[in-house]
């Protein structure tokens, strides 16, 4: 089964701050929730993708991974010590057992079967209940990457029609790039974990054409290349690492690139829908 993208996770410090520079790029964000965890979020919503723009609401509420038991808020409160911007890739899921036997026989690396419910507050004052079963991998080939497939308990619950009408045309994803030193490296994890195991694979690196947009694994001359000078020079932080998301507009009529250090890290790529 190839799983196609869910969302990416993006660590901030300042919640408010980071939604309204996306909203400044003509993006809808939603509401703020809460996790019982401690951290906070607001989300960007495309058709079938979204942005998790993430922060620590309540640091003491927080643990630490121990073992098989993976903590969402711990990891990402490690990854915001270091910097901001994209630090976990999120697939979508069917039924997390088949997740979790299709990963184990790939050889990936399992944590516990994680599962929550929480509150979604909408654009009109309402509420709703979303739940969510995380099936959680490592890699150690990029370990300063969260990966997880994500099962949507409550799909009519969580996606908001109000929040998915962007001012820019934002609809679909197209694709996430990463930058490796070598992208052949993570060719048999990435497989693995998307369920794609033909995948285009030139001097440039990796191509993975998922069921929801492509993973692209570049090298650093490579990202510089395709993504442009802007772009890299923005670049900070270890390698590997989530370094741009690709967005299909409507009615975009040329390329537009938002380097990272104008927007929490994460480089945004505005691309003509289509």
């Amino acid at each position: 089964m190839v799983r196609g993208l869910d969302h990416v996770v993006m660590p901030v410090h300042d919640l408010a701050a980071a939604a309204a520079a996306f909203e400044r790029l003509g993006f809808t964000a939603s509401p703020e929730n809460r996790h019982s965890w401690g951290t906070a979020n607001r989300l960007i919503q495309l058709d079938g993708f979204f942005i998790e723009i993430l922060s620590i609401a309540d640091d003491s509420l927080i643990t630490e991974t121990q073992g098989s038991t993976f903590s969402f808020g711990g990891f990402n409160r490690a990854f915001l010590k270091k910097r901001e911007g994209a630090s976990m890739l999120v697939l979508d899921s069917v039924d997390p057992k088949i997740d979790r036997s299709d990963f184990e026989q790939a050889g990936l690396q399992l944590y516990d079967p994680f599962s929550f419910e929480r509150v979604a507050n909408r654009p009109d004052g309402t509420k709703a209940q979303v739940g969510f079963d995380l099936t959680i991998v490592g890699d150690p080939e990029s370990c300063e990457i969260g990966y997880f497939t994500c099962h949507n308990r409550f799909p009519e619950n969580f996606w908001q029609p109000a929040v998915q009408n962007h001012a820019n045309g934002a609809q679909t994803v197209k694709a996430v790039y990463m930058i490796a030193k070598d992208p052949s490296d993570h060719h048999e994890f990435l497989g693995g974990f998307t369920g794609q195991r033909e995948m285009r694979a030139t001097s440039l690196g990796l191509e993975l054409e998922t069921a929801r947009g492509q993973v692209v694994v570049l090298n650093p001359r490579a990202y510089r290349s395709l993504i442009g000078d802007k772009a890299a020079d923005a670049v900070s932080g270890d390698l590997p690492q989530i370094a741009a998301l690709e967005v299909g507009c409507k009615g975009l009529k040329t390329r537009q690139v938002v380097p990272a250090n104008d927007l929490f890290g994460l480089t945004l790529i505005l691309s003509p829908a289509g």
